[in-house]
């Protein structure tokens, strides 16, 4: 893999297919996206939380895990929705922590998921269309 960030709804796409087959080729526990901390400040929108810090996603045997508001945890419910392949498994409230900890199961194709993942980072965390993603950890 040799680009490890993507601004744009389709690069972003193939972005997340490129980290889920380096992550499934590298036999990895998980690989971790995060939101570009500059779109926080830059968004017209409500945003996420700024209590919970940048926004997250983790991807693994199967699973995506993410925090999220429990407002947020709503719109996870609406969008889940439209992905029938993606089931909320658990969700954690810590009591030494804001907002939820949310476990998917994503049996689907990369492909599938990566369309799954830039919705949820979107429509969730209701970010703007150009927000750059990064791979952080594969």
């Amino acid at each position: 893999m040799t680009r490890f960030d993507a601004a744009d709804p389709a690069e972003r796409q193939k972005l997340y297919v490129d980290a889920i087959t380096a992550h499934r080729h590298r036999g990895s526990g998980f690989l971790t996206l995060e939101v570009d901390e500059t779109a926080l400040d830059d968004s017209d929108s409500d945003g996420p939380d700024p209590a919970l810090g940048v926004p997250w996603l983790q991807f693994g045997d199967g699973l995506i895990n993410l925090d999220c508001t429990d407002k947020e945890l709503e719109t996870l419910k609406s969008v889940l929705g439209e992905f029938p392949a993606f089931k909320i498994d658990e969700i954690h409230r810590p009591d030494d922590a804001e907002g939820v900890n949310v476990q998917i199961s994503a049996k689907a194709d990369p492909n599938r998921i990566a369309q799954c993942l830039d919705t949820i980072v979107q429509r969730v965390y209701d970010l703007p269309t150009d927000v750059r993603v990064w791979v952080v950890e594969l």
